[in-house]
């Protein structure tokens, strides 16, 4: 699965496939399942791995053209066949890549909020003196 990879920073992940094929009781071609397991992605907090569950649901009915998928009862998702193969590994990533999340991140990541030197932020800064100060005494002096 390539382009599920890419969404990942470790190689080491599995996920389990478990697809029935059956036909319902309108005599319609099904194919219904699931798809699960813990992948690795970077986490967008602290850029380390973070493990991600994954879960894809399938409900998809064969149809062999557009006119046929339109037709379908709307509680299945269909899957448009115009050959007599059918490639599912295709399918199955696609749904685990809609399955992850937008941002992964840790649930208590702590992230560093300063940078530099602790001492120098520490010290008080010196008092800037107040360019203003220049039109208070002339204002004063005018009185």
């Amino acid at each position: 699965m390539p382009r599920l990879a890419s969404y990942l920073c470790q190689g080491e992940d599995e996920i389990s496939v478990d697809l029935l094929f059956s036909l319902d009781e309108l005599r319609i071609r099904t194919i219904t399942g699931s798809a699960e397991g813990r992948v690795h992605m970077t986490c967008q907090r602290c850029l380390d791995p973070v493990e991600v569950d994954v879960k894809a649901e399938f409900n998809l009915a064969i149809a062999f053209n557009e006119e046929r998928a339109k037709q379908l009862p709307r509680y299945y998702d269909p899957l448009i066949v115009e050959e007599e193969d059918i490639e599912l590994l295709p399918i199955v990533e696609e749904e685990l890549i809609l399955s992850l999340p937008l941002v992964p991140y840790h649930a208590d990541c702590s992230v560093q909020t300063s940078f530099g030197d602790a001492e120098a932020i520490d010290e008080p800064e010196p008092e800037k003196t107040n360019p203003f100060s220049v039109l208070a005494q002339l204002k004063a002096d005018k009185k």
